[in-house]
């Protein structure tokens, strides 16, 4: 079975950055994800659509086909007391290097690097990690099947499935982490 929309697509790779691997998958723990939905980048799947099972691959993804270029107005200031909880700052938080999960105007989720600390400010990066990088693919599809319905509704690991709340905390103004109210 070749690879395609709404196809469970198994495969192993290695990511070298810069003459390093940055990550890879083994056999025994392969990257698994329904195709087409959005789950890796465009150009990836462009690369492997097609492919079977055995078949391997190789390919290069500029910045602009990967994770963008490195943008600088994506360096912020940020005033230290948005770190705060009850009125403190953890301990080790604000540390140069330290990634940092932060709410957006939108109330998503981004990750920010923490890139400079001041006395009444911090300098956060919310460039992705690997902006601005050149990302060199080497891997081998392992398995491809069709998706199940449950699957294309819920994802492949249950990440698109509804929380019990009904869609959200908002939905029912309870704490989802302790159930609804």
């Amino acid at each position: 079975m070749k690879i395609s929309e709404k196809k469970v697509v198994a495969l192993t790779y290695t990511l070298t950055v810069d003459g390093q691997v940055a990550d890879q998958t083994t056999e025994d723990r392969p990257l698994d994800f329904i195709f087409g939905m959005g789950y890796l980048l465009p150009k990836f799947e462009e690369n492997i659509a097609g492919k079977e099972p055995g078949d391997s691959f190789e390919f290069t993804l500029t910045p602009a086909e990967g994770y963008g270029e490195h943008n600088p107005d994506m360096i912020v200031e940020l005033p230290k007391h948005v770190f705060e909880v009850d009125g403190k700052i953890q301990e080790g938080l604000l540390t140069v290097g330290n990634m940092i999960p932060m709410m957006n105007q939108q109330g998503g989720v981004m990750h920010g690097k923490v890139h400079e600390v001041k006395d009444n400010s911090v300098m956060m990066n919310f460039n992705h990690p690997m902006a601005g990088k050149t990302l060199n693919f080497t891997g081998k599809i392992l398995t491809v099947r069709d998706a199940t319905e449950q699957e294309l509704k819920e994802g492949l690991h249950g990440e698109f499935k509804q929380s019990s709340c009904g869609g959200g905390c908002s939905s029912c103004g309870g704490d989802c982490c302790g159930g609804c109210n």
